[in-house]
């Protein structure tokens, strides 16, 4: 083939290409399992690039409700592929006991669902280690799921981690597990804990880790080249911008990058070939475990809206903290993720209110701050600069029309655009797939033809 011909060819399909990615543009829980699961059917891929089991995408299905941890979303749709990517951390148990609940709601995930073999196993120790180091923070701990996420990251820093696609050679395994678990036994007893009995750990471990081996796929092989066939790939992000290990609060944050960068680096697949990302948003805030949150409501309304907006924790039932939508927190989710449209979700939680309060900037030691502090100490001393918006007191559950939402509930949208810098391209106005508002000519109305 002459070489402009070819040249011609690849332009083409890079024009063709719809490869987006969805972040969580809070602190996560903003929505993400429902947002995916509508996308879903307009790709072919659905790929999960970052976090564990430490993730909990609802999405509700008539009388069903689905709660998926490690699965990407998509596989609630039998046209779609899935794949777990490099940069997800992987429990074998957790896996294995998703698999079986899913199986259980009529949903098969045998040749549809694949698994990076070069992700990384969460192993026996990462947990106990998780849970000591927690516990000896005492009232300053990070607030952590308990689940081995962040110890299992530390050992991939480390160069001494598991991969996945070690079990291929279990006795190879089984010695790097032994090696670990006594290391990590000399810090547990040094905090007073109980060491593990390697043998035994590793016996149960790899019983339940050798039935992972059918998933097993070079996942950047297989993403780039679905990407090079012109199918079209959703990239799913875990947790959310102000839990990303750098761009969040830290040291109040997870152990892996929720941002969209992440997804290139999670996946194998080059920063090119993404071509839009949409920031999933609640029209309030909410946080879950430790660290500054400055528009947290610890009065009846925070309480209001706990409750009215079933604010627990998909995969640890805690209870969320709640406050005003933070429009700092988003417009900084914006530009570090470029986003091209938000999603913004739970708008029918403030059906009720007379008044709604809206963060548009923070003042801290008297100064006033439009700019994301770069830390968690300094987002401690700052305090919310609202703008005070009326209520539209009016139902919105169910609304799946834009023009059809109230007037005051429209300003709401248009003033979160303007703060925030970007379109809200889709509104949820309830859990079921069906109460959602696509807004049309936005990108997410086109990528969804």
């Amino acid at each position: 083939m002459p070489l402009t011909m070819c040249a011609c060819k690849f332009v083409q399909i890079k024009w063709l290409m719809k490869n987006v990615v969805v972040i969580g543009a809070q602190w996560g829980d903003e929505g993400k399992g429902k947002v995916v699961d509508i996308l879903a059917p307009h790709f072919d891929l659905v790929a999960r690039y970052q976090g564990g089991h430490n993730a909990g995408h609802t999405v509700r299905i008539g009388e069903r409700k689905f709660v998926l941890h490690l699965i990407p979303s998509g596989i609630l749709h039998d046209d779609c592929e899935c794949l777990i990517g490099n940069g997800v951390v992987v429990d074998p148990t957790a896996f294995n006991s998703e698999i079986e609940e899913l199986r259980g709601m009529g949903v098969d995930c045998e040749g549809r669902l694949f698994l990076s073999s070069r992700a990384h196993l969460i192993l026996p120790h990462h947990i106990a280690l998780d849970r000591a180091r927690e516990q000896g923070l005492g009232s300053n701990n990070v607030g952590t799921t308990l689940r081995g996420i962040g110890p299992a990251y530390e050992d991939k820093a480390a160069r001494t981690g598991l991969r996945v696609g070690d079990l291929l050679f279990p006795d190879m395994a089984r010695d790097k597990m032994r090696t670990n678990i006594q290391e990590a036994n000399r810090e547990l007893t040094a905090m007073g804990g109980d060491a593990i009995d390697a043998e035994t750990a590793v016996d149960e471990f790899m019983v339940e880790a050798l039935r992972l081996k059918p998933f097993i796929r070079d996942s950047a092989a297989m993403i780039n080249t679905a990407v090079r066939e012109g199918k079209s790939v959703l990239l799913e992000g875990a947790q959310g911008t102000m839990l990303d290990v750098d761009h969040g609060s830290y040291p109040f944050v997870t152990s892996s990058s929720a941002t969209a960068g992440g997804a290139a680096t999670g996946l194998g697949l080059p920063p090119k070939h993404i071509t839009g990302a949409l920031g999933i948003a609640k029209a309030y805030t909410t946080r879950v475990g430790g660290g500054p949150f400055p528009t947290e409501l610890l009065d009846e309304t925070g309480a209001y809206l706990q409750k009215r907006g079933n604010e627990y924790g998909a995969s640890t039932g805690r209870p969320r903290r709640t406050g005003w939508f933070d429009a700092m927190v988003v417009r900084y989710s914006v530009m570090v993720n470029g986003l091209d449209a938000i999603a913004l979700t739970k708008l029918d939680v403030l059906d009720e209110f007379d008044e709604i309060k809206v963060c548009t900037a923070y003042r801290c030691r008297g100064e006033l701050v439009e700019d994301m502090p770069y830390g968690a100490n300094i987002l401690a001393e700052c305090e919310p600069v609202y703008e005070t918006l009326p209520g539209w007191k009016t139902k919105t559950s169910g609304v799946t029309e834009y023009d059809d939402l109230p007037a005051a509930a429209l300003d709401y949208v248009r003033r979160v655009e303007e703060l925030c810098g970007t379109i809200v391209g889709m509104i949820s106005t309830g859990p079921e797939r069906t109460e959602t508002t696509i807004r049309h000519h936005s990108p997410v109305s086109d990528w969804m033809k």
